[in-house]
């Protein structure tokens, strides 16, 4: 028999790395990796110590910005433009498909349906197969209006110019009472206004409509109403002007603006955004100003009568999309119709793809911006798992967020697929469950911030656990049950609880202790206690939602802390305030107090130097010259919080406000962050502590966390957990929504929902102490609690 020798290795099969040599974006202090492609890597390491700035802000960053370069200057220019990382060589790059955190746009208008385009391949087979007919596709869809019209045209023809009579119409699916955002509002007048004051006296109160500013101007010298007269004396038409009239041109000082009615304004600016995405003050006035109630044309589902009339088998669109999607799934199975096969093929794998990723709770009518970060990164996987695409390079940011136990091995099975397929996966994660699967581990530290920024540790798991790192001596760790649990002060008594999916709960939440709310995703957690708990008087919230802030925000902005630290530079200078803030009077005339130029190049990336006149310390040099204890206001923004809680903790800056704020911020594990970081640098982790650091100073007698544990690694959940500790010592009660097993099993009492999620969640499937749920092992959490603990 014959013996076959392989050849040598195509030339074409040698780049099987991606090599990263020199990375300096943000803290990264000359990083220098080989990853192997094909192959799933992990990098792990403490918050902040450099991962994503590794992951998504060098390799993911670089992958896009070449493939952006590939396409015209035309369509560049209607693309982000992104600068080049700062590195030195970066090989072997892939196309990267990134799958981060960010919760999904919060429009309105937008649903889990829209936002997978599940709706649009819905839609399709209910114009096929509907009856009666009622149109295209658009019949069928919310964001579309019905609008017709007639008139006549004029066109040239055989050299004469004809007039024609045409009319045209658009059939849409768009409830005409709601314009398809399912809920109508009701404007409370007495909010907007006090009808005892003229408009010259500030009648108005809406936030930003004060009578020095432009809304001011335009309302008091319209000439449409008299802005010396108190609102009450108005005449019918001078009401009606003021509340209802439509946009009309106007002329102000010379100046060319559009009168509108206070209603279709206030409709236009603060109620067409989602609620949660608004400004703390301005979501404050429409909270209270604004009574949502559900459509009572549509009952909530966004459609016109046409669109819901017409039905496949007796259900319609608007049934179709309030079912859960696994009963969905299965409806769509069940559809014989050889026309539309392709599109039930696919609508149908698009579907199973929603259950087999732990999505199946959700209902097509859900609004994204109410989706957890963890169920927003998984709909965004959704449209990957059935691609037929090899050889590109996955990139995820914390994929088992939110995850129950039981339901990260799902997610394991998912990213091992994704490998097979001969895909490069690079996870950013901190479970250990999810590391322990990886092929290669990239440990980045030591410590944070300043101090990480370099490899500690690059090779398998098991060298992992042997290394000696953070990571690795912590690898294995895990919380023992505590031997005595505290005892209630009182009870929270919540009864016939029935939001989304609760079914008439009732339960006594104890007070004076640490509470853990559990179960797998969409069994009902997040329902029984915001929606339970109201976040009123006595109860400070702390939910997942996203830190905004602009590359002017920093820890100090915040926080609050730049208000105390400027009060106490003018108060020891004899100047005012303001010239401490790099966003007011202080701020470098020729940066405007950003710290650097940014030049718009068009469609290439934007350049950003540090500014020459203040060298990017953001401030004017004459204010440079006012000192607190021997420090100008850039050296101070430049501190640690370690080293500025000692600065304003004694002496000459003694300054107990701020010292207070810095030691908040020192308790939740952020004692490296300098004062001055752009809140665009921090990673997920950090900014979860930093909201958590900011809450912890409102007074209350009940706080409820939501995941405080997601970004946080195995060393940072010990510090977290003595945190809430010392919070129930000092006489609060702490309720946590959680699936992390440390937490678990270091509760005094834990409530457990389920048993699965969706329909088939929604019930008190155990209350009890960690102990008793372990020694019971009645439920799928007391199953892998027992495992993690070891009994």
């Amino acid at each position: 028999m014959a013996t076959r020798t392989d050849p040598a290795p195509h030339v074409a099969d040698r780049h099987d790395l991606i090599r990263v040599h020199g990375a300096r974006v943000n803290n990264l202090r000359d990083v220098s990796v080989e990853i192997p492609k094909r192959r799933l890597t992990v990098f792990t390491g403490v918050s902040g110590s450099g991962k994503s700035s590794l992951v998504f802000g060098t390799i993911a960053a670089e992958s896009q910005r070449m493939i952006n370069e590939t396409y015209s200057a035309f369509v560049q220019g209607f693309m982000p433009t992104l600068a080049r990382p700062e590195v030195d060589v970066l090989e072997g790059l892939t196309t990267a498909i990134i799958v981060d955190q960010q919760r999904m746009g919060a429009d309105v208008r937008s649903t889990v349906g829209t936002a997978t385009d599940v709706n649009a391949m819905l839609r399709i087979v209910f114009s096929r197969l509907g009856q009666p007919h009622i149109g295209s596709p658009n019949a069928f869809s919310f964001n579309v209006a019905s609008i017709s019209g007639a008139g006549a045209v004029t066109l040239e023809r055989g050299g004469k110019t004809v007039k024609e009579r045409r009319s045209f119409s658009v059939t849409g699916g768009m409830c005409p009472r709601c314009e398809g955002r399912g809920a109508v509002n009701d404007i409370d007048l007495s909010a907007l206004y006090d009808d005892s004051k003229s408009l010259n006296e500030g009648a108005l109160t809406i936030p930003g409509y004060s009578m020095d500013g432009w809304y001011g101007r335009i309302y008091g010298g319209s000439g449409f109403v008299d802005p010396d007269k108190p609102i009450r004396r108005y005449t019918k038409a001078e009401l009606h002007n003021l509340l209802h009239k439509e946009p009309t041109k106007i002329k102000v000082d010379n100046v060319n603006l559009t009168y509108e009615g206070l209603i279709p304004r206030i409709q236009k600016s603060f109620l067409s955004k989602d609620v949660d995405a608004l400004q703390p003050h301005i979501r404050a006035f429409v909270e209270r100003a604004v009574t949502f109630t559900t459509c009572p044309d549509c009952g909530g589902t966004r459609l016109s009568a046409a669109a819901r009339s017409s039905k496949v088998n007796g259900i319609s669109i608007a049934d179709a999309c309030a079912m859960q999607i696994s009963d969905l799934a299965g409806w769509v199975d069940g559809l014989d119709e050889p026309s539309v096969a392709p599109l039930l093929d696919t609508l149908g794998q698009t579907l199973d793809s929603f259950v087999e990723i732990g999505l199946g709770y959700l209902s097509l009518d859900r609004p994204s911006g109410t989706l957890s970060g963890g169920e927003a990164q998984r709909v965004k996987m959704i449209r990957h798992l059935g691609s037929s695409l090899t050889d590109t390079t996955y990139v995820f940011d914390e994929p088992t967020i939110g995850l129950h136990p039981h339901d990260i091995q799902r997610m394991n099975d998912l990213l091992l697929r994704l490998r097979d397929k001969g895909n490069t996966v690079l996870v950013v994660e901190h479970k250990p469950e999810t590391i322990a699967i990886a092929d290669h581990v990239v440990d980045l530290g030591p410590g944070a911030g300043t101090a990480g920024g370099t490899v500690c540790f690059e090779g398998t798991v098991e060298g992992l656990r042997a290394g000696g790192t953070l990571t690795g001596r912590h690898f294995d760790d895990r919380a023992a049950l505590k031997k005595t649990v505290r005892t209630p002060t009182g009870a929270l008594e919540i009864r016939g609880a029935t939001a989304n999916n609760l079914r008439d709960v009732d339960v006594d939440v104890p007070l004076g202790v640490l509470v853990v709310v559990t179960g797998v995703a969409g069994s009902g957690k997040s329902s029984l206690v915001h929606g339970s708990i109201p976040a009123g008087a006595g109860v400070v919230s702390i939910g997942q939602g996203a830190i905004r802030g602009s590359r002017r925000s920093n820890p100090a902005t915040y926080t609050g802390l730049l208000d105390p630290i400027r009060k106490a530079f003018a108060k020891a200078n004899g100047v005012k305030p303001a010239l401490f803030s790099a966003n007011s009077e202080g701020a470098c005339p020729t940066c405007n107090g950003a710290g650097v130029i940014y030049t718009d190049l068009a469609m290439m990336a934007g350049v950003a130097t540090p500014c020459e006149e203040c060298e990017g310390r953001r401030f004017q040099a004459s204010v440079l010259e006012y000192q607190l204890g021997g420090r100008d206001i850039s050296e101070v923004l430049a501190m640690s919080v370690t080293e500025a809680e000692e600065f304003f903790g004694a002496g000459e800056a003694r300054t107990p406000a701020a010292h207070a704020i810095l030691g908040r911020l020192a308790d939740v594990g952020l004692g490296y962050l300098s004062l001055g970081q752009p809140l665009t640098t921090l990673s997920g982790g950090e900014r979860q502590r930093l909201k958590l650091a900011t809450h912890m100073a409102e007074r209350g007698g009940v706080y409820v966390l939501d995941e405080p544990t997601t970004g946080l690694h195995l060393a940072d959940v010990e510090h977290l957990l003595g945190l809430l500790d010392r919070l129930v010592e000092s006489g609060k009660s702490v309720i946590v929504v959680e699936h992390h097993q440390a937490v678990m099993a270091h509760a005094d009492w834990i409530i457990d929902l389920g048993p699965g999620a969706g329909h088939d969640g929604g019930r008190i499937v155990f209350e009890g102490t960690p102990a008793d749920l372990v020694a019971a092992r009645s439920t799928l959490t007391g199953e892998h609690l027992a495992a993690y603990v070891g009994r």
